[in-house]
């Protein structure tokens, strides 16, 4: 049986009705009463998890779920060992540097060195003022990095943005872009290379439904002096 891992949140509407295209009804995920975590299609041969967005890719990489659909943005910040197989094209957003629109900074390259950088993806953030050879402090917040300027924390934000109202509503403007990021479907490579057939034909009808371009590069090997999981397959 095939286990795939669905995130909660803005994402599990439009892959519930991926899947249903494809040929797994799984929409018993978007019953308000429903409280399981591990649902099987009606057909009976697949069973979706349901699972924060962040752990997708770690129950894929461990092997308790053969695929799974989660964000550009979170492989790029957790770079685990999954493959990546289709770029879904739904949830679309971008990765940002945001600052107070009454701060005067219109690209990244006018902060301060050593100013303070509030977000929920260090990793990314690092990687990119990295790049810019611009020394930061980042500051690791779990939620509403938008107050790290208004409260005087920090002097900007990386964070995702889609229509950019939530910026506006609090005086902020984003003033460069990381990356773009969508929904993309992610494999577990072992699963893939042992499948005989049923797994790789579900990727190729979720691929021939997606109106998007061949993927962006991801993480799909361990980062150096991670640890890597062990192989385990779902059954």
């Amino acid at each position: 049986m095939i286990t795939v891992a669905l995130a909660k949140g803005g994402l599990l509407k439009d892959s519930v009705r991926r899947f249903a295209a494809a040929g797994l009804d799984f929409s018993s995920l978007l019953d308000p009463v429903n409280r399981q975590l591990r649902v099987e299609s009606a057909c009976g041969s697949a069973r979706a998890l349901l699972v924060r967005n962040a752990d997708v890719p770690v129950y894929v990489a461990y092997g308790q779920a053969q695929l799974g659909v989660v964000g550009y943005d979170v492989l790029r910040e957790h770079a685990l060992p999954v493959a990546q197989l289709v770029d879904l094209g739904f949830g679309g957003c971008r990765m940002s540097v945001a600052v107070k629109a009454s701060s005067g900074y219109r690209q990244a390259v006018d902060l301060p060195a050593h100013c303070r950088v509030a977000s929920k993806f260090t990793r990314c953030a690092q990687e990119y003022f990295a790049a810019l050879d611009l020394p930061v402090e980042l500051i690791h917040l779990a939620g509403s990095v938008e107050l790290g300027p208004i409260t005087g924390m920090s002097e900007a934000i990386v964070d995702l943005v889609a229509t950019g109202r939530t910026l506006e509503e609090n005086g902020l403007i984003a003033i460069e872009d990381l990356f773009h990021s969508t929904a993309r479907l992610v494999g577990h490579p072992l699963s893939m290379r042992l499948d005989h057939g049923p797994l790789q034909a579900l990727v190729d009808r979720l691929a021939a439904l997606s109106p998007a371009a061949p993927t962006a590069p991801a993480p799909s090997t361990p980062v150096p002096n991670s640890p890597v999981p062990s192989i385990a397959v779902a059954t």
